[in-house]
């Protein structure tokens, strides 16, 4: 994939792994829009860089994603890279009594519910294009899942699933589609009882996810989710349990 000269769309831009994406697009002279839900984020980060549209977006309600996808044809006749990073991190202990449903259910919907509304409204655009890419952003926990966060873990382990599929039906398309498998990264979702892990920088990652995104890698996987993956099919019960021994 060319790494400039691109239109990007990247959800979850506010913040986080979203924004450092947005920015390693935005240094390397690409157009770049970011959505996200919270406006006031949105509206920090265009005073900060300017040239980076903003766009306030669930990628829970279809609606809403219509209205962004009308606006990226009208404004910048489609984009071609979609990076689908929107997502929410929770945990769930169903040992300590009852748990909301519709917390449970709003995780599924926002992590994986989210890139497939994305991807069905754009995909017109972006299959218009000679250049285009899918990039979405699952976890190294979808080869090993974290049982604090067995929600998240089915989430991303789902997206990894359905991107895979993805790839195979447009192989002899010009479209690519990616995957970006992040470890535990250093952002605000994190909560505080895992930064007594290694955590990667985000800026780290971005680095790591432009020089497969040029080399058109399938899958990016960045500091320990490599170690994840093959662990994950070498020795599964050993990483499983020394995972969640790891974080309680």
């Amino acid at each position: 994939m060319n790494t400039n000269g691109n239109t990007v769309l990247v959800t979850g831009g506010g913040s986080g792994i979203g924004l450092a994406l947005a920015l390693a697009f935005l240094k390397n002279e690409n157009n770049v829009i970011i959505c996200g839900r919270n406006l006031n984020k949105l509206e920090q980060v265009k005073k900060r860089h300017p040239a980076i549209e903003i766009f306030q977006c669930d990628v829970a309600d279809n609606d809403q994603i219509k209205k962004m996808a009308a606006f990226c044809e009208k404004q910048y006749g489609g984009i071609n890279v979609l990076v689908n990073c929107a997502g929410v991190f929770k945990l769930f202990n169903y040992t300590k009594g009852t748990i909301s449903i519709e917390d449970q259910l709003s995780e599924i919907n926002n992590n994986f519910g989210g890139p497939l509304r994305m991807i069905h409204y754009f995909l017109p655009q972006l299959l218009q294009t000679n250049n285009a890419a899918i990039v979405n952003v699952s976890s190294g926990l979808a080869y090993v899942p974290l049982t604090i966060s067995p929600v998240y873990s089915a989430t991303k382990a789902a997206m990894h699933a359905w991107t895979r599929s993805l790839r195979w039906q447009f192989k002899n398309t010009n479209l690519k589609v990616m995957e970006l498998m992040p470890p535990m990264v250093d952002t605000d979702l994190l909560p505080d009882k895992f930064r007594t892990q290694p955590l990667l920088k985000p800026e780290k990652l971005a680095e790591e996810f432009m020089i497969g995104f040029k080399c058109n890698q399938e899958e990016i996987l960045p500091g320990q989710a490599k170690l994840l993956k093959t662990m994950s099919r070498m020795a599964p019960k050993f990483i499983f349990k020394k995972l969640n021994e790891a974080i309680k």
